[in-house]
């Protein structure tokens, strides 16, 4: 880690440690904006980091970026960065420019269209978008759209669309969001390099470095857990079996560490797709086998909405299946590797 991300993990470790506790996450559950979370979050740059400093952002990159959006999975935390960052680089991508207050992105779902058509000089957008992340409280939604039958970049205000509210597993706001011939701020073609399923793409890189954060998040919470609670006269992390299952939930850990940090830096290179998917898949089967063996370690308490693990666990099985879940890449990498031949899986194993 250089100098820049080791400056921008003190920074953001520090705020989210002090600003995000058990009583700002129960109360996001319960609806409340984090408003005091997000100035501060934006105060610092952090929601901004691969816009280039001359349009307001902090001039970043996807591997910095990474290191936010661990912090942000690390810590649970309670509102859109991950889709701000995204809609942000997207719009910057685009030629648009980045508006104040949070972002969130659409379609979410592999099989939502958006529709631009042209209509008294502008531009208006049709369709449906469901389970989008934070869809009713983000102040514009970034959007992928078809028009005139290529995939076009939009920013939508957030009040034009009819909104059906609805949580995921985590409590966090997944919304349905239709609109009809709702009105665009602004239209642009996509960036040099932004597929057709950018949004698609890019939501699984942030949410594989989201489960990582959260994998050592209850990974921490596991240990000292085991090292603080005793039976038959001694700390139940002393007995070989809990041992053991505490270093499979290290191993998972890492690798699914490793396997996001990897994707980020391939986005650096252009196409990432392969390292997406092998993240999404890698990461995904981590915090299946994590979350169960964190619940095992903790026993009845880890299973109270008193205890604060569930608040990491309750994300890593949402945001598992959001963007894709294991199979879903799994298939899109098999396809890849069949694409190229044989002759192409070593050295495509072994050039990045």
């Amino acid at each position: 880690m250089n100098e820049t991300r080791t400056l921008l993990a003190d920074t953001i470790t520090r705020i989210l440690t002090d600003l995000v506790d058990k009583e700002l996450l129960e109360s996001t559950e319960q609806g409340t904006w984090p408003a005091g979370l997000w100035q501060t979050l934006e105060e610092n740059g952090l929601t901004l980091p691969l816009v280039p400093e001359a349009r307001g952002g902090a001039g970043l990159t996807w591997q910095d970026a990474h290191v936010i959006l661990e912090a942000s999975g690390r810590h649970a935390v309670p509102a859109p960065l991950a889709e701000t960052i995204i809609a942000s680089w997207l719009l910057v991508g685009a030629g648009i420019d980045v508006p104040d207050g949070p972002l969130t992105i659409a379609p979410v779902q592999v099989n939502d269209r958006l529709r631009l058509t042209r209509a008294d000089g502008g531009w208006r957008l049709r369709g449906r978008a469901a389970r989008v992340p934070w869809g009713a409280s983000a102040h514009h939604l970034v959007v992928a759209a078809e028009a005139d039958g290529q995939v076009t970049i939009a920013l939508v205000a957030g009040d034009h669309a009819r909104v059906t509210a609805d949580r995921n597993v985590a409590l966090e706001p997944r919304d349905t969001l239709d609109f009809e011939d709702a009105p665009v701020v602004a239209v642009a073609p996509p960036g040099s390099w932004t597929p057709g399923n950018a949004v698609w793409l890019y939501g699984a890189l942030a949410r594989s470095a989201q489960m990582a954060g959260a994998l050592q998040s209850i990974l921490a919470q596991a240990v000292r857990y085991a090292g603080e609670r005793k039976q038959f006269g001694r700390a139940i992390g002393a007995f070989q079996a809990i041992q053991h299952q505490l270093a499979l939930l290290a191993g998972h850990t890492a690798a699914a560490g490793m396997a996001a940090a990897h994707a980020c830096r391939a986005a650096e290179r252009g196409d990432p797709t392969r390292e997406v998917a092998a993240a999404k898949v890698r990461v995904g089967e981590a915090a299946g086998f994590g979350a169960s063996i964190a619940h095992q370690v903790h026993g009845a308490i880890g299973f109270t909405y008193e205890h604060s693990l569930h608040f990491a666990t309750r994300r890593l099985w949402s945001w598992r299946a959001e963007f894709g879940a294991e199979s879903h890449w799994a298939v899109a990498l098999g396809r890849h590797v069949a694409e190229r031949g044989a002759d192409r899986l070593w050295p495509d194993l072994t050039a990045r």
